[in-house]
C-alpha cells in the first residue's frame, strides 16, 4: 500500500490515517488488517522466523481462521483470556490474532517469569486456556492455578514432539497440540465483527510498589501502536524489519511485526537478541530497519569494528536510548540514520524524533499532537510546569480506544494511576521551546533491567521466601558500564549468620527471571526505617557501592540458564 507514497510531513510527523492499509478509524483493528492485506499483499512474504518458518500475508489470513475454528471448538469465546507463555515463533503470533477474531483476549506472558511471579499474572488473568512451549511447561510445576478456570492446556513446539506429561497444577485441563487445533476448516459462524473498542490484549507491566499490572489494550490502542511506528520510521512495502526483541512485549509485537503487517513490509524475527549475530542476521535478511531498546544500542555500538560495519541494506534504527557519548558515531559506523521516541505500554508511542535532525540525546521528538496531550506537571501537585522545567510526563489521549483502558482486575491501581484526568507515566522528562519532548529519568522506585521495568515489591516478594530473610528492599543503581540502566541491589535483613553470597543466589535463580536476580547483596541486622515504617530506599540508592556490599560480577559468579 505505500511503495512510491511521499511522506507530507508536519513537524517529523506525517497523517497516520493516510498510511498502512488507510483503514478509516472505526475499522482500526488487528484482525481488519489481516484481512485487508491478505487481499491486497496476497502471497508476498509477510513473517520468517530463524527456524526456517515462513508465512505470506494470505496464508496468515487464512492459517488464524482455521485455528479460530479450532479454539471455538475448545470453547474460547468473546472477553476469554488465552494465557500464552511462548517464545517468538510463528505461532506465538498465530495465536494472538485467531483469539482475536473470536473476541477473545491474547495475554503474552515474558517467558522469563517463574515461581510467584508467573502465578500472579495466572491468576489475574484468569484465563481458560494456556499455551505453552513444550520447554517452558515446567514453569506451571508448584504454581497454585485454583483461581483460574483453565480448561485446555496447548502444546507448541519447534518440531513434533510425542506429548510430554502436565504438572500437576494443569492436570485437570485438557491437554492439545497445535496442530490439533489449526488443522481445522474454516467456521465464519464463529468469528466475532471486531471493533477499536474490543479488548483484544492484556500485557503485564511491572509496577513500582506492587504486583504487576495487566494493561487492558483495545484494538485501536495496538493498531495506532503500529501506525505510529510507520510514520515514525518511513516504512513501505520495500522495507524488511529485523525483529530481535520479544513479541510479548509491544515493541516487539505491534511496533515491528505489526507495524510491518500494516506497511505491507516484511519482518524477520529470531528468538532474542544477539550482539554477536546481530550485524551478520542483518546482512543476510536483507534487513532495512531494525528497534534496539535498552542497553542494545549501546551494546552493537560497542562491539568489535567490522568492515563490513557498513555492507548491508539497513538504514534505519529506532534506539531507545540514545546517549551523546556514541549517538553520533553509532550512525556513521553503521551508516544509518537513529531514531528516538517516547511511549510505554499503557499510552502509546506519543513522540518520535525526526529522522533528519541530528542525533540528540534523550530527545524524544514533538508529541503527535493529533492523539495524545502531554504535559510536564509537578510530581507532587500535578501542577504543569514551565517550558525546559524537570518534572513527571503526563498523558492523555484524544482519541478514543487508542489508549489503555485500564489495568486488569485492578480498579484501585487505574485510579491512582489517571489521577486528576491525566495518566501519570512515572517518567521524568521536559519539554524545551521548540515542542520536543525529553526523557530525563524514572520516579521513585522503578527499576530498569535488560530493556524490562522490575516490580521491586515483587522482587523482594521472592527474596523473603528465603528462610534467613526478614524483610528485604531492592534498589536500581546506576554504575559505569551499565548502558544507561540499573543494576540490581538487594538489602536483606537476616536472622541468624549471613548466607553465603553464592548460594543465596544459587537458591535465587530457579525462583525468579533471570533479569531480576541481583547483582548486589549486603546483608543486614534491619533495615533502616522512617518513622511512619516505610523503609529509607533513597538512602540505599545514594549509598550505592559499600565496603560491604558483595558483587557477583566481582566475585566472577556466573549466572546460569534454568
Amino acid at each position: 500500500m505505500l511503495q512510491g507514497l511521499r511522506f507530507l510531513i508536519v513537524r517529523g510527523h506525517p497523517k497516520l490515517d493516510d498510511l498502512g492499509p488507510a483503514l478509516p478509524r472505526d475499522q482500526w483493528t488487528l484482525v481488519e488488517a489481516v484481512r485487508f492485506q491478505a487481499k491486497t499483499q496476497g502471497d508476498r512474504q509477510f513473517l520468517s522466523f530463524e527456524n526456517g518458518d515462513q508465512i505470506s500475508f494470505r496464508e496468515f489470513d487464512y492459517q488464524t481462521d482455521c485455528l479460530a475454528s479450532g479454539l471455538a471448538k475448545v470453547g474460547l469465546k468473546v472477553g476469554d483470556r488465552l494465557f500464552a507463555l511462548l517464545t517468538n515463533s510463528c505461532e506465538f503470533m498465530l495465536l494472538m490474532i485467531a483469539a482475536q477474531k473470536l473476541g477473545a483476549i491474547f495475554v503474552p506472558i515474558n517467558t522469563e517469569l517463574r515461581g510467584i511471579f508467573l502465578e500472579h499474572q495466572l491468576r489475574n488473568s484468569s484465563p481458560s486456556v494456556v499455551a505453552v512451549d513444550d520447554g517452558l511447561i515446567d514453569r506451571f510445576e508448584g504454581i497454585d492455578t485454583s483461581g483460574a478456570p483453565i480448561s485446555t492446556v496447548i502444546m507448541v513446539s519447534d518440531e513434533e514432539k510425542p506429548m510430554s506429561g502436565l504438572p500437576s497444577s494443569l492436570s485437570n485441563a485438557t491437554q492439545m497440540r497445535f496442530e490439533s487445533l489449526i488443522d481445522s476448516k474454516p467456521n465464519a459462524e464463529a468469528m466475532h465483527d471486531t471493533r477499536p473498542e474490543d479488548i483484544c490484549t492484556i500485557m503485564y507491566t511491572s509496577g513500582t510498589t506492587g504486583p504487576a499490572k495487566g494493561v487492558v489494550m483495545p484494538q485501536g490502542h495496538c493498531y495506532l501502536f503500529a501506525l505510529g511506528t510507520i510514520a515514525a520510521m518511513e516504512l513501505t512495502s520495500k522495507d524488511r524489519y529485523f525483529c530481535c526483541m520479544p513479541l510479548f512485549h509491544a515493541n516487539g509485537l505491534f511496533m515491528q511485526a505489526y507495524a510491518s503487517l500494516l506497511s505491507g513490509a516484511s519482518c524477520h524475527v529470531t528468538k532474542r537478541f544477539s550482539v554477536t549475530d546481530w550485524l551478520s542476521i542483518v546482512r543476510e535478511e536483507q534487513i532495512t530497519v531494525t528497534n534496539a531498546l535498552g542497553v542494545m544500542p549501546e551494546f552493537i555500538y560497542r562491539s568489535p569494528e567490522s568492515a563490513l560495519d557498513q555492507d548491508h541494506a539497513l538504514t534505519r534504527i529506532l534506539a531507545i536510548p540514545v546517549a551523546e557519548e556514541w549517538g553520533d558515531a553509532m550512525e556513521d559506523r553503521f551508516g544509518v540514520k537513529l531514531r528516538q521516541g517516547f511511549g510505554m505500554t499503557e499510552v502509546n508511542m506519543v513522540a518520535y524524533s525526526d529522522l533528519d535532525d541530528g542525533v540528540l540525546a534523550g530527545c524524544a521528538g514533538p508529541v503527535l499532537t493529533d492523539f495524545f496531550e502531554v504535559i510536564i506537571a509537578d510530581p507532587e501537585t500535578d501542577i504543569e510546569l514551565p517550558c525546559d522545567h524537570v518534572g513527571e510526563i503526563l498523558v492523555r489521549p484524544k482519541v478514543p480506544f487508542c489508549f489503555n483502558v485500564g489495568y486488569f482486575k485492578m480498579p484501585e491501581k487505574t485510579v491512582e494511576a489517571w489521577r486528576n484526568l491525566w495518566f501519570h507515566t512515572g517518567d521524568a522528562g521536559r519539554i524545551d521551546s521548540d515542542g520536543r519532548l525529553f526523557f530525563v529519568d524514572r520516579i521513585n522506585d522503578r527499576i530498569r533491567r535488560r530493556g524490562e521495568n522490575i516490580s521491586s515489591y515483587e522482587l523482594e516478594q521472592a527474596l523473603n521466601e528465603h528462610p534467613a530473610v526478614t524483610e528485604s528492599a531492592a534498589v536500581g543503581l546506576r554504575v559505569d558500564g551499565a548502558g544507561g540502566e540499573d543494576e540490581i541491589k538487594a538489602v536483606l535483613a537476616i536472622s541468624g549468620p549471613a548466607p553465603d553470597p553464592a548460594d543465596f543466589l544459587d537458591w535465587c535463580v530457579p525462583r525468579m527471571p533471570r533479569h531480576t536476580v541481583p547483582r548486589y547483596l549486603e546483608f543486614v541486622a534491619e533495615l533502616d526505617k522512617t518513622a511512619s515504617g516505610k523503609i529509607r530506599k533513597q538512602a540505599i540508592r545514594e549509598a550505592g557501592v559499600t565496603p560491604d556490599t558483595w558483587d557477583r560480577e566481582s566475585a566472577n559468579y556466573k549466572l546460569r540458564r534454568q
